[in-house]
């Protein structure tokens, strides 16, 4: 595993975006890994260990977000300034073509790259999320989005994330402080912090929550695109995930029991769909 990072350019700033890299750094085949909302590129860390002698992967952490610097201007947290930021990423690894990953947050980053003329995306996984998101869901989320916790050790930060992320599935106690570690940083007297700007929830706070409707952008991809969902997802629903198999790019769903918004793609079963698919493509 190594890291690095790069400048990046939003409408009104550089700012730098952190990156985690697994597998050799002159492989030709380049698998781009991004996170959900508040979480970071360590999410994926198992994913990357098992593909790592298949692929050359790419885990950056989205502005605001681990590593990565917190921009100034907040109003500059959305998708053109990710979807600019993940194409100064492509550039500056030097290949035509990538994989790609995306949970959540980032399976919207990655729909919209896919639906883009010339798009460098070959074949698309997105992880608990479609072009359809009921307004229920996103009021859900708001609720914890930004409030800005702070914990006296990795153990709270860990029941923490237990709670608020009960939907990744039922983990392993080594999984869930494996997240925290990584989730959190020092803050002020001796404490630990959430390691994402509260800020990123402004579109949350400022705005009515409304339903999020896509599917004009789903019906213009043309990679193939595996769809994974938690059987419990308010989400993704199961009607959208049927529809998405019947319009728009070819499609399969793969569902998994006991988990609701997003799986944690730290189990075998899961790890193991996506390695099949993308290495059957």
């Amino acid at each position: 595993m190594r890291t690095g990072s790069f400048l990046s350019l939003s409408p009104h700033a550089f700012h730098r975006i952190a990156f985690t890299e697994w597998g050799k750094p002159d492989h030709e085949q380049v698998l781009l890994c991004v996170h959900g909302l508040t979480r970071n590129g360590r999410d994926f860390d198992c994913l990357a260990t098992n593909l790592e002698t298949h692929y050359r992967v790419i885990c950056p952490d989205v502005a605001g977000r681990g590593r990565s610097e917190w921009l100034d201007v907040k109003e500059d947290y959305n998708y053109p300034t990710y979807c600019a930021d993940i194409a100064a990423l492509i550039a500056r690894l030097h290949t035509e073509q990538v994989d790609w990953v995306g949970t959540s947050m980032g399976g919207i980053i990655g729909m919209l790259l896919a639906a883009q003329p010339n798009a460098p995306v070959r074949r698309l996984v997105i992880n608990d999320i479609g072009p359809f998101i009921p307004r229920t869901a996103l009021e859900r989320i708001g609720q914890y989005l930004g409030a800005g916790p702070h914990f006296d050790s990795l153990t709270d930060a860990a029941s923490y994330l237990r709670h608020v992320h009960a939907g990744f599935g039922p983990l392993t106690d080594d999984q869930w402080v494996h997240l925290a570690r990584h989730s959190v940083h020092h803050a002020t007297g001796g404490q630990y912090s959430l390691m994402y700007d509260p800020a990123i929830a402004l579109p949350f706070k400022t705005e009515p929550m409304q339903d999020i409707n896509m599917w004009d952008t789903w019906e213009r991809i043309r990679c193939p695109v595996l769809v994974l969902r938690g059987i419990e997802s308010d989400v993704l629903l199961e009607e959208t995930a049927a529809e998405m198999q019947t319009r728009g790019p070819p499609t399969e769903v793969v569902q998994f029991r006991d988990i609701g918004h997003a799986p944690a793609l730290m189990a075998k079963d899961q790890i193991d769909t996506i390695r099949n698919w993308l290495l059957g493509q």
